[in-house]
């Protein structure tokens, strides 16, 4: 990559106007489910820029998904920079800029992250330095779950509506992610017949909901032993995870129903239809031996996958990171499930997710510092260039 282009993406980057784009968006609460004005606000800052912005259902006319491009009129591939506008159910807290540092919700996870992406599109236009190929920008809600089900991601892989590789500006900067487990949500609902009742009038043989929760907890827990022996180099191991269990309203109730709730996750190459399957057979088993009904809610939020070290997207991300920082990324695994999983494993194109050294996602001190979105704008900007046909 030449010194030349890397100066002037350097140069190119706005700071003040990264930051009022991040701002703008962080303004508008967006709670999964409920992200169509921050749509709203993203379109018309890209309308204001002068670039052309599609509006799509995707599955979810509340908050159609935001696209817009940059097309070089050369024919090559379409690199896409994708994001997620919804935020956890949280507290709304309000942006602001202090030590350089942007907080507020979202900031971190991901509107920050956005803003850069933007940033970078800004920067390639201004420069004319898209070689070849086309640049899409795609935003969309539904991705925080439980709230939120994928479906706007899955419905843009459905229509077409993806590039040949995508970044996700998620907050994770170190390391290069060259795999990811899958991940589903699970709630298992113990039920028995009848109504709550003191626990010295139960009728002799009323099932225990409780002590089957209980058990189903413990069984999971040496399942999950068993699972830690399946493995992979980069992604780890599978596991099962019991976070919260809850039934009766009274210390001494004999209470209809029981609710374990928890995580099921996976590492390539496994595919989530066969691991639904087992678990739903696990969790027969546990019904038929405690004698309760249990009905279960298996939620994927994602799919395992891994990326060959030698793709044309990890070349180009490496090569740009190198140009800026002098060294490329360790390769690793991503701790966390996101859209990446999706693009990977159904639509079969690679994603990568890199985005700024963010802290606080999922919580009420949500913060980033604004050097850290400059340098993801500067990395996603020279990734185009080398992706898309770059000397």
């Amino acid at each position: 990559m030449k010194n030349e282009l890397v100066e002037q993406v350097e140069r190119a980057v706005d700071r003040q106007r990264l930051i009022d784009t991040a701002i703008a968006l962080i303004e508008v609460p967006s709670p999964t489910r409920s992200a169509g004005a921050a749509a709203d606000r993203l379109a018309e800052i890209l309308a204001a820029d002068g670039f052309p912005v599609q509006r799509h259902e995707a599955d979810w006319p509340q908050a159609p998904i935001v696209l817009a491009s940059l097309d070089s009129g050369t024919p090559g591939p379409t690199l896409q920079f994708d994001g997620h506008l919804d935020t956890v159910h949280l507290p709304y807290v309000p942006p602001r800029l202090e030590n350089d540092t942007l907080y507020g919700s979202s900031s971190a996870d991901m509107k920050g992250g956005i803003a850069a992406a933007l940033e970078a599109l800004r920067v390639l236009r201004s420069l004319d330095a898209l070689p070849a190929g086309k640049v899409a920008l795609t935003a969309h809600d539904h991705h925080e779950g439980p709230w939120g089900d994928g479906r706007q991601v899955r419905a843009m892989i459905r229509d077409g509506l993806i590039g040949d590789a995508v970044l996700l500006p998620e907050y994770l900067a170190d390391p290069l992610p060259l795999a990811g487990k899958g991940l589903a949500i699970f709630q298992a609902v113990i039920r028995r017949e009848g109504v709550p009742v003191h626990e010295v009038l139960r009728p002799p043989g009323t099932p225990d909901v409780v002590a089957a929760g209980a058990q189903l907890v413990s069984r999971l827990h040496s399942w999950n032993e068993k699972l830690e022996r399946v493995s992979h180099p980069l992604a780890g191991h599978d596991s099962t995870f019991v976070g919260s269990l809850q039934a009766g309203e009274i210390y001494n109730q004999s209470p209809t129903e029981c609710h374990v709730h928890g995580t099921r996750r996976w590492v390539p190459p496994t595919d989530g239809a066969a691991v639904r399957e087992e678990f739903l057979q696990f969790i027969a088993e546990v019904a038929a031996d405690t004698g309760v009904e249990i009905d279960v809610e298996f939620d994927v939020q994602g799919g395992a996958y891994q990326l060959d070290a030698g793709n044309s997207l990890v070349h180009a991300f490496q090569n740009a990171h190198t140009a800026l920082t002098g060294a490329p990324l360790p390769l690793g695994a991503k701790p966390f499930v996101d859209d990446g999983n999706a693009y990977a494993s159904l639509a079969g194109i690679p994603a990568i997710t890199h985005g700024p050294a963010a802290t606080g996602a999922h919580t009420l001190n949500e913060a980033v510092p604004v050097e850290e979105l400059v340098r993801v704008a500067k990395v996603y900007a020279l990734t185009a260039v080398e992706f898309c046909g770059g000397p």
